[in-house]
């Protein structure tokens, strides 16, 4: 079986209580279907280290560190903080950060203010990003272009815009990733979209426990389901979920600098 990674997931927010070694069996059913490595990605400050601990005790697990753009924090992160924060092996990536119009409203300035502060902490620490954008997406590549994050290159996670924007990121370096979002009925568009991104610049994801795929929407996310967006986006694409899952093995690894071993 073909490794596949989960370049996006919360571990850390995991209900494991269904499984007699919780975390331990999670694990197991992802390497049961063909889920190999995965990267838990921070959301906000009050867990980081949690993240970071998982990825000490889990040889096949990464993290990131990061603030959400809708996480309500006492204290704002800053570079020094996230440079701090990154200076671990196990830390392959600055993130989840970005823009986010739908949960939040009014003035958006310290939602701009924080995802600036993730680029130069990216830039600095030659970690890529992780981008998250919704209903935002013109602010969100104004400001990677003002703030040169060609320079940290990174991934546009479980991506929801249209093909344009989708093509303005990858020219300034950055992979599309999916989520079990492309295997929804309702999601012709993002399908559309899925079908025109190269190869070279696939990623694919679960953002577990959230955004389950078919055919286990509305049940809870792990991240051995990132198999069944493979599966999905392989058809959509008319070719093999193995050639999708080495393409964004290989893309995961060269982005995020680090062995798979």
């Amino acid at each position: 079986m073909t490794t596949i990674v989960d370049s996006h997931c919360h571990l850390d927010r995991l209900d494991v209580s269904k499984f007699e070694n919780g975390l331990d069996d999670v694990i197991q059913q992802a390497a049961e279907l063909g889920v190999e490595h995965m990267l838990c990605v921070s959301i906000d400050m009050e867990n980081v280290h949690e993240v970071k601990r998982l990825a000490s005790v889990y040889d096949n697990v990464f993290a990131s560190v990061g603030t959400h753009p809708t996480a309500k924090e006492q204290n704002e992160p800053t570079v020094e903080t996230l440079i701090e924060l990154a200076n671990d092996d196990n830390v392959v990536a600055i993130g989840e950060t970005g823009l986010d119009y739908y949960h939040c409203e009014g003035d958006m300035t310290w939602q701009h203010d924080r995802f600036r502060t993730h680029i130069q902490a990216s830039k600095q620490t030659g970690k890529p990003l992780i981008i998250h954008t919704r209903d935002a997406k013109q602010d969100t590549i104004k400001i990677m272009r003002e703030e040169g994050a060609e320079q940290a290159r990174g991934v546009m996670h479980c991506f929801v815009e249209d093909l344009d924007t989708a093509q303005q990121a990858m020219e300034m370096g950055f992979y599309i990733s999916f989520s079990g979002i492309v295997t929804f009925k309702n999601a012709k568009e993002l399908q559309a979209v899925a079908k025109e991104i190269p190869l070279e610049k696939l990623l694919v994801e679960t953002d577990s426990p959230y955004l389950t795929p078919v055919p286990y929407r509305g049940k809870p996310n792990y991240p051995g389901y990132t198999r069944y967006v493979a599966e999905y986006i392989a058809e959509l694409k008319g070719t093999s979920v193995e050639e999708i899952a080495k393409a964004s093995t290989e893309n995961f690894f060269t982005l995020f600098n680090t062995a798979s071993s």
